[in-house]
């Protein structure tokens, strides 16, 4: 399994407008339903009210390859423009 953190840091107050626009548009939807994703959730920070850390679990690394290079994922990153003020991205293990 291959998984990622993406932490966002949006514009002041633009947090929830930002996830809202996303599942407006069905965006959150359509990458859940992609081959091999496994999970796709969004997470507030209690502590930075500007922060969400998006956790991706995908079957493999050549699945979420594929994940970032389609139609819908082009328009997530048009819509961070108006929300996001950057973007952190890392690959995470989970011991059993």
């Amino acid at each position: 399994m291959y998984r990622i953190y993406v932490i966002f840091k949006s514009f002041p107050g633009k947090r929830e407008a930002f996830i809202e626009k996303a599942k407006e548009e069905g965006i959150v939807d359509m990458v859940r339903a992609e081959n091999g994703c496994i999970c796709y959730d969004y997470y507030y920070s209690e502590k930075d009210p500007d922060e969400i850390l998006l956790i991706e679990a995908w079957e493999s690394k050549q699945h979420q390859q594929i994940h970032i290079e389609q139609p819908h994922m082009a328009r997530l990153r048009e819509i961070k423009e108006d929300y996001i003020v950057s973007t952190t991205l890392g690959e995470f293990m989970l011991t059993e």
